[in-house]
């Protein structure tokens, strides 16, 4: 499903629909506490890291999560990812082999993950995580699950997309949050905030709840390829949380979008909208382009007529992260 429009309105503007919506919300938050204070999280052997968020749909976790371990494998500390698999029929758990499993499968984001770090799913997470410590992680990272407490975290990174903060500020289904911003920011130990500058210091404006915990920040920078963006024409395609981010990266890089497509996120590619899409671009004398992660779900054959552009996780500084996993474990 696509966000609604109104999830985005500023704060100080809920909206009929968001109040409307309010005492489902509340009850959305009363259940997710209780589910919360109940729980019997699992201690693994080895430190959890968590990489989570507070809203439904894109912030910027997946790249932040390969930022991460590259980061620890670059300081000799081998990291295991542990995810649900969303979108995969594989129950798990299981190691995630990019060379014989499918998004279908094990999930877009998983597959997209194994390139950089072994990857286990499972839809019982403190299993992945016990089957991560037992193939010798020193550290595992959890991709999302900042409310999912079946394991126990040691590192809570709460990662924001700063041009779009916390929406409306209000709890799914009147706004995007997965629960009050209060609720979560009281669990974190690091808010990561990914945009512009300029965004950046809008949303820290918004919300000066967050200056309360450490913050830093960085930008989803294209990977250098040695591709030339300039002038091509491109029909683009996305199915992520938010595709007008990838559609605007690529005009930043120069590119003519032609024509922009933008799906729910983990959205399913169906044979019928490739062929549109396909007949689209040739009709318009224009290539196909989507993100790594879209990527991940498209049919072998099918995947070698679309391009990719790569974007990598830049921090303006590390100091925060490190010293927070420097008191889990030891560096290099």
């Amino acid at each position: 499903m696509r966000a609604p429009a109104f999830w985005g309105n500023p704060p100080a503007r809920p909206g009929l629909l968001a109040r409307l919506l309010a005492p489902l919300a509340w009850l959305w938050t009363l259940v997710t506490r209780r589910r919360l204070a109940r729980a019997d999280p699992v201690r693994l052997p080895v430190p959890v890291v968590c990489v989570g968020n507070l809203t439904a749909g894109g912030s910027g976790k997946t790249p932040t999560v390969i930022a991460l371990v590259t980061r620890l494998a670059a300081r000799g500390v081998e990291a295991h990812v542990v995810s649900r698999g969303h979108g995969g029929s594989i129950e798990g758990p299981v190691r995630v082999d990019p060379r014989r499993h499918t998004a279908a499968e094990v999930g877009d984001e998983p597959l997209l993950l194994a390139a950089f770090a072994p990857v286990w799913i499972a839809r019982d997470r403190a299993a992945a995580g016990r089957a991560a410590a037992a193939a010798g992680a020193r550290v595992v990272v959890m991709d999302d699950g900042l409310q999912n407490p079946s394991l126990a975290q040691d590192l809570r990174l709460v990662v924001v997309d700063a041009g779009f903060g916390f929406g409306n500020g209000r709890v799914i289904p009147a706004g995007p949050l997965r629960e009050p911003v209060a609720d979560g920011l009281a669990r974190a130990e690091l808010v990561l905030a990914i945009g512009e500058p300029e965004a950046r210091a809008g949303f820290l404006a918004r919300w000066p709840a967050v200056a309360a915990l450490p913050v830093t920040g960085g930008a989803l920078v294209p990977l250098a390829t040695g591709m030339d963006w300039h002038g091509l024409r491109a029909v683009a395609f996305a199915g992520i949380g938010r595709p007008e981010k990838f559609f605007a990266t690529l005009r930043g890089m120069g590119a003519e979008v032609v024509a922009a497509h933008g799906f729910g996120d983990h959205a399913q590619l169906h044979p019928r909208i490739l062929a549109r899409l396909a007949a689209e671009a040739r009709a318009l004398g224009a290539q196909l382009v989507t993100t790594e992660k879209d990527a991940a779900r498209l049919p072998a054959a099918f995947r070698a007529k679309v391009l990719v552009l790569p974007v990598r996780l830049e921090l303006d500084d590390w100091a925060p992260l490190d010293a927070a996993l420097a008191r889990l474990l030891p560096l290099a």
